[in-house]
């Protein structure tokens, strides 16, 4: 996704992380028991990893930890959604392509009382993601607290240059020079 930088402004940092479970030769960041099926056990441990890495490169590089935003697609939005749900005052925000939810009782302890502004952007033909899933995820992070902007768009798994136009404008919303808060 290092490529989508540029689409957010000229003026952010980037830091890039990877995943260290490996699933058939492909870098994940956690791992699956089948298809859309999570390992919560090893989400969970992962989630906290990566929480404890970004603390850990934000002392040794210097930035605030809470101006984090996480930007995921697929696996990649899935690990930011198990941080929201078990770190919620870790990142100022998060834009999730195609994301799931990460536990299945994650409505029993999910809590944000910062309004923590999400953006989701969905397929209405994603094979992998369904779409009515997707859309009770959203339901479920904004009883939470959350701030949530969720888009149903015409695709698949793939990203669009509309995911990309939405969550750059809702990134400028939220995030950009001219956003209060």
């Amino acid at each position: 996704l290092l490529p989508l930088a540029d689409e957010f402004g000229q003026d952010i940092h980037v830091l890039s992380v990877r995943g260290h479970v490996l699933e058939h030769g492909m870098p994940r960041f956690f791992k699956r028991l089948g298809a859309g099926v999570f390992d919560e056990e090893d989400l969970a441990f992962r989630a906290h990893e990566l929480a404890d890495f970004l603390q850990k490169a934000s002392d040794g590089l210097g930035f605030d930890p809470r101006r984090i935003v996480a930007l995921g697609y697929s696996n990649g939005a899935n690990i930011a959604a198990g941080l929201l749900a078990l770190h919620p005052g870790l990142l100022a925000g998060a834009i999730l392509y195609r994301p799931m939810q990460p536990f299945r009782e994650a409505g029993k302890q999910l809590e944000n009382t910062k309004g923590t502004p999400v953006f989701i952007s969905n397929g209405k033909a994603d094979p992998t993601v369904d779409t009515y899933r997707a859309e009770q995820y959203a339901a479920l992070l904004k009883e939470a607290g959350f701030n949530v902007e969720a888009h149903d768009l015409q695709a698949g798994h793939q990203l669009t240059r509309e995911d990309l136009q939405l969550s750059a404008a809702w990134f400028g919303q939220h995030f950009g020079k001219d956003a209060t808060g």
